[in-house]
């Protein structure tokens, strides 16, 4: 007899996963290395303890190990808010009139508003254990900002963060959270640092971009005594610590037999898909269950679908390594919408390297259409959705369409990322219908391409 399965699905505390997963320790090609882009050598461990953590560089280098077991003081940080539900949108699919069955991994009930606390706590524990005196880190939207100011505060590190100029202004509220945890908020690209006064003199007046913060906090870590750099998305570590969130939905679906067809995130580096995903995939790459898997974008931003699968500096100041992944080129700067977890000009290596042996698929939605499926399942879920969230969302509604067109019942899963109650302005804008939809020309990506760095 199936079981009756409830509107939310909490796990007990004993299921809770007690291990991140490495999804590349079961992946035949893995992702291609970290490379010197003085050298054009992968980077080494010494190398990349100037910048990283020493452990976090351990776990950034290991293809091969399939678990790391998750240290008691970041579980019982966990516990402060998690196990995230799992919640059935019965409203929604009424809403639609659709036979599919919709399911959402929701990662916003913490202070941070979002799923991005479950690697901050990880990195600035493993800062802690080190003895460093704190971490810098960029963040877009903010919610990386906030996840780390929060960690940071919990663990009694300092914390310096760049925040891309564009939201900065966008959302002040977001920047006063961080400030309240303790952690100085600098709008970038800055002229407090060397790289940021480069990127000002080559593009005056420019919004930022999260590639310019990225070399303005990676400048200032590595200039000062006592600091390591942090990232919120895009490396292998983050995709391991962000595995909780597919870890706990798989159990979840397996107490209640559940077995979902289509896997949804939103995509801008990859944390939170690559979390989502990463246990479902690593059934598919073992042979032992199938899914298709959705990666959905900004039209403004496209890098999967638009993109070069190519080596490309990490960033806009060229400071950091090379990574072979999808790229608009590190010298793209998108437009200024407001999804500004999703203005990263490359993606994760792990997905790129996924998504090029053809086992997810991409698209790329423009804003307009993100926010009108955001207000519609905001009116019927009951809960505002984040901007970057709401591109998994417009495509979780899409399919569910889809199945009432054909009559299929099919279930759906789709990660919602956090709550949006700090880009109000957003909303705003879309309701009193100044929004617009900017799509970058060819011509405009394919300049930025053009300056690839050239690796043999």
């Amino acid at each position: 007899m199936a079981k009756t399965i409830p509107y939310k699905i909490y796990l007990e505390e004993q299921e809770m996963p007690k291990s991140w997963y490495n999804l590349r320790a079961d992946m035949k090609n893995k992702p291609a290395p970290l490379i010197n882009p003085g050298t054009h050598q992968p980077m080494t461990a010494e190398e990349l303890g100037g910048v990283f953590c020493a452990d976090l560089v351990a776990q950034e280098l290991d293809n091969d190990t399939r678990e790391f077991e998750i240290p008691q003081e970041i579980l019982d940080f966990y516990r402060m808010y998690r196990p995230s539900p799992l919640v059935r949108a019965y409203c929604l699919e009424k809403a639609l009139g659709t036979p599919a069955k919709i399911y959402y991994k929701f990662e916003g009930n913490n202070t941070s508003g979002s799923h991005k606390l479950n690697s901050a706590i990880a990195q600035a524990y493993y800062a802690k254990k080190q003895g460093l005196k704190g971490v810098t880190t960029e963040t877009g939207a903010g919610q990386w900002g906030t996840a780390l100011s929060m960690a940071c505060a919990y663990l009694g590190l300092d914390c310096k963060v760049y925040m891309v100029k564009v939201s900065y202004e966008q959302k002040p509220f977001r920047r006063e959270v961080m400030r309240t945890y303790g952690a100085s908020v600098t709008p970038s690209p800055s002229m407090e640092t060397e790289v940021g006064r480069r990127i000002l003199e080559a593009h005056p007046g420019t919004n930022g971009s999260l590639g310019c913060a990225i070399s303005e906090a990676v400048e200032k870590a590595v200039s000062t005594e006592g600091y390591r750099y942090v990232l919120g998305s895009v490396l292998n570590q983050v995709l391991l610590h962000q595995s909780v969130i597919g870890l706990e939905a798989k159990i979840a679906m397996d107490k209640y037999d559940i077995h979902p067809d289509i896997i949804i995130g939103c995509a801008g580096g990859g944390s939170n898909l690559g979390g989502l995903i990463a246990p479902f995939m690593g059934e598919k790459l073992r042979g032992e269950a199938d899914y298709r898997f959705i990666a959905v974008e900004p039209a403004s931003c496209p890098s999967f679908t638009r993109g070069k699968y190519a080596f490309d500096f990490c960033d806009t100041g060229m400071v950091c390594p090379l990574a072979k992944m999808y790229t608009l080129g590190s010298d793209f700067i998108p437009s200024p919408n407001h999804a500004g977890g999703l203005r990263y000009h490359g993606m994760s290596p792990v997905l790129s390297q996924l998504y090029h042996d053809g086992y997810m698929e991409a698209i790329s939605v423009p804003q307009t259409e993100v926010f009108t499926a955001a207000e519609q399942f905001a009116r019927s879920e009951g809960i505002l959705p984040a901007p970057e969230s709401s591109h998994a969302i417009k495509a979780a509604m899409d399919e569910a369409i889809k199945c009432r067109e054909t009559g299929e019942e099919k279930t759906i899963l789709f990660g919602l990322t956090g709550t949006g109650y700090f880009d109000l302005y957003a909303y705003e804008s879309f309701h009193d219908g100044r929004m617009t939809d900017y799509i970058p020309t060819d011509e405009d990506i394919a300049r930025s391409l053009s300056k690839l760095p050239k690796v043999d």
